[in-house]
């Protein structure tokens, strides 16, 4: 088997029905349109969630919650994630190389779940406060970064 032999499966491929092509096909003279109105008229496109003039479902419900457009994403690494990697300094650029982050976007968020074992130093943009006590209870050293 090849891609030159492929077929789909019988019955997915049915024929375009063919509108407009005269009264002996069932589909002439209106085109299955009707006779008059609004969607009988060539050029018509109805209004994404129009409802026939019902308020439509998108205005009767409610509107919820509230989206900070100021909010700050960090890219986030927990300590038990730095104590597996090798090397003792980390900082933004670096865990970015080693592919422990993505992406920077607003900086670099160093939270506290998981273990620390070794001494390490960090440079990030914020600390959870739980997380800068475990880097310096391991005699590391936690550096805010502008």
């Amino acid at each position: 088997m090849d891609l030159s032999n492929l077929k789909p499966p019988a019955g997915q491929k049915k024929s375009q029905r063919r509108i407009g092509r005269g009264m002996g096909t069932g589909r002439g003279k209106y085109s299955g349109r009707g006779a008059k109105g609004q969607r009988s008229i060539s050029g018509f496109s109805l209004m994404r969630g129009f409802e026939g003039g019902q308020m439509p479902l998108h205005r009767r419900l409610p509107k919820r919650g509230f989206t900070n457009i100021f909010r700050k994403e960090y890219a986030i690494v927990n300590v038990g994630t730095l104590d597996k990697l090798a090397g003792d300094t980390f900082d933004p650029g670096k865990l970015l190389e080693l592919g422990v982050i993505n992406k920077l976007g607003k900086g670099l968020k160093i939270l506290a779940h998981g273990d620390l074992t070794r001494r390490i130093t960090v440079k990030a943009h914020v600390f959870s406060g739980a997380a800068k006590s475990k880097i310096e209870a391991a005699g590391g050293a936690a550096e805010v970064v502008a």
